[in-house]
């Protein structure tokens, strides 16, 4: 892997940590951090030894804590469309091929809950706290905020967290839905690679295209989405590892998936 200043990207078997790497500053989301994150994802995309990648922050206290205020002072209307911005990188990051799960272990405020959202599952420590306080700063959240907290958690609490920057605990958090899973800070990591290897048992193919139905079919019509998985299924159906999947489960084994 490469050496990178902001980010950690650490490998564990078959899975991946991607780690913010700037617990000083509550590992705070600069461009660039971004643009590692962009640099680090071509990597991983083309290891297949990978099958599942898990963002972290730092230490103990930060999850990421948002964007760069510094650096966000200096923004101006033209920014948002220039390539390498937060949006785009978080749209790279939930579009992924591989799963991707957020350990999120401290703060994940404004673009480090967008940064959450974006990813395909996330599991909480007790002592998180998840927040988008942007409008304090008179800006919207514009990573992906407004309109992946909203189908996370309904119209209604994505709007009360947004207009009212109220922040929420890891309980809360899960009982809203914005987390799959809550647990002490000592088990989040067990239990974060407990979820992963559920992931990694599974046929490598048949995850990539559930993760590509799912979310190409979650906004269009449910028809459109009927369409896309029947599909998909017949592109599983032709496949080695499917018949490898049948095979070993009449023969009570464990099976030997090759990605073919």
């Amino acid at each position: 892997m490469n050496i990178y200043q902001n980010i950690e990207v650490n490998k564990k078997g078959h899975l991946t940590y991607v780690t913010i790497n700037r617990p000083e500053l509550r590992n705070a989301l600069n461009k660039e951090t971004l643009q590692e994150l962009i640099e680090a994802l071509k990597v991983i995309k083309t290891d297949d030894t990978v099958g599942c990648v898990i963002f972290t922050g730092k230490g103990d206290k930060s999850f990421a804590a948002g964007a760069d205020i510094s650096q966000l002072r200096q923004k101006t209307a033209l920014d948002v469309f220039k390539p390498g911005g937060m949006q785009e990188v978080y749209d790279q990051i939930e579009m992924f091929e591989k799963p991707t799960i957020a350990m999120v272990n401290g703060f994940a405020l404004g673009g480090g809950c967008e940064l959450a959202l974006a990813c395909d599952i996330r599991i909480a420590a007790i002592n998180a706290k998840f927040g988008l306080p942007e409008l304090n700063l008179s800006i919207i959240p514009g990573a992906g905020g407004t309109q992946r907290l909203a189908r996370l958690v309904g119209k209604g609490k994505a709007l009360d967290m947004i207009l009212t920057g109220k922040i929420i605990d890891g309980e809360e958090a899960y009982r809203i839905g914005l987390v799959s899973e809550v647990v002490s800070h000592d088990e989040l990591e067990a239990k974060t690679e407990e979820v992963a290897e559920k992931i990694l048992a599974k046929g490598p193919l048949a995850v990539k295209l559930a993760k590509l139905v799912v979310q190409s079919g979650f906004d269009t019509d449910q028809r459109t989405g009927l369409l896309i998985e029947k599909l998909a299924q017949a592109v599983l159906f032709s496949t080695e590892d499917k018949n490898e999947g049948t095979c070993a489960f009449l023969e009570k084994r464990k099976p030997d998936f090759i990605s073919k």
